[in-house]
């Protein structure tokens, strides 16, 4: 195996063919940029689709040519791994509406030749899976052993297993749901506020001020990244300890509003170095795209007619502290596959450290998905 298959080829692909979007219209041409790891086999059976998290992309298993960080699942996919290229070939695109190479709306509307801005289409997770179809039909995969994905990822997997039953013989939902909640649209409705209440956003036609709505879209990762964590994993990281300053080493308080505690000044690293990698109008697409998500909703209000006579089997994996997409979740989609007489797995996982758990070391979630991706044929 080469170092360029081992360790991933970054593509860009321009699809043609119009894709029809559930909220109406046609999104052409449409751009995806990808990544692969490993080699399709003969009998193009060994084909894994790894979908990425809200804000994620493409680079799963390689370094982000941005940021310089490792893959954002490294400790799931690479030699040695469930996910291995030398037993898999690996697929990861980014997802339409966001930022990081495919169609979004900071790309060119062809017809105008400026960034489309507010102008492009509002999306679906539907949406977003189709045009990996669309991206798997360019690359010759017919058939997908294993969907895999956590959080919105996992939204994915689940609508490839409705969408394209036939396509999929395996399915791996981590930490994940089949529709987004009332608290869940609520907390993306805080961020898209942020972001739009910043005087820098332009009503979306920003791109030309090189002056972006960093402030608001920084508030929005802030909201967004508290519900990613637990309150166990934010006493143990943080507690009530203060942030120490030059002028006060050990901390002190300020009688102001600087960020007096530790816990401050993380999230304000986080949304600060997030404004850097990501797109503040791709932020407002993907948060209502995953809110439009019910599965169940798609086909005649029972989430079971979703998986009816499906050959697909699952694996559905939760974590004891996630609050953002607690078990209860993950218990609806084990009964609506049951009732539908699929094939399901499911465990849940203790963790500290909430929603994150399945990005971090997690030996449990790694054996857990290697059992399953083994017996997958």
């Amino acid at each position: 195996m080469s170092d360029d298959q081992r360790y991933g080829l970054a593509r860009r692909v321009r699809l043609t063919t119009p894709l029809a979007l559930d909220g109406g219209g046609l999104l052409t041409p449409v751009e995806i940029a990808y990544e692969t790891y490993g080699t399709l086999d003969a009998e193009g059976a060994n084909a894994v689709l790894i979908c990425h998290a809200l804000t994620g992309d493409q680079h799963v298993a390689s370094d982000h040519p941005r940021t310089g960080k490792p893959g954002w699942w490294t400790r799931m996919v690479g030699p040695g791994k469930p996910i291995d290229p030398a037993r898999h070939f690996v697929i990861c695109s980014n997802v339409i509406g966001s930022c990081l190479g495919s169609s979004g709306p900071a790309t060119v509307d062809p017809a105008t030749g400026a960034p489309f801005g507010m102008v492009f289409p509002v999306l679906t997770i539907r949406d977003m899976v189709r045009a990996q179809a669309m991206l798997l039909d360019h690359l010759g995969v017919a058939a997908l052993r294993a969907v895999v994905g956590g959080s919105m990822g996992g939204m994915q997997a689940l609508s490839w297993a409705a969408t394209f039953p036939d396509r999929v013989r395996s399915c791996v939902v981590i930490a994940s749901t089949a529709r987004h909640t009332a608290q869940n649209i609520a907390f993306h409705e805080v961020g898209r506020q942020a972001i739009m209440a910043d005087p820098k956003w332009r009503g979306g036609a920003y791109y030309g001020h090189d002056d972006p709505p960093a402030a608001g879209l920084a508030v929005a990762r802030m909201a967004a990244h508290i519900t990613y964590l637990s309150e166990a994993g934010l006493t143990e990281k943080f507690g009530r300890k203060l942030q120490a300053r030059p002028d006060s080493p050990d901390g002190a308080k300020s009688f102001g509003f600087d960020a007096d505690f530790q816990v401050e000044s993380y999230l304000r690293y986080q949304g600060l170095s997030f404004t850097d990698r990501f797109d503040a109008n791709s932020y407002l697409y993907i948060t209502r795209a995953t809110d439009y998500f019910d599965l169940a909703e798609e086909h005649g209000g029972r989430l079971a007619n979703a998986f009816a006579n499906s050959r697909t089997r699952f694996c559905i994996v939760s974590f004891d502290t996630d609050w953002l997409y607690p078990t209860a979740e993950s218990r609806t989609m084990v009964h609506a596959l049951n009732a539908a007489g699929a094939a399901v797995s499911f465990v849940e996982l203790k963790s500290p450290y909430g929603h994150d758990a399945f990005l971090l070391d997690s030996p449990e979630l790694n054996r857990v998905v290697d059992g399953f991706m083994r017996a997958a044929r």
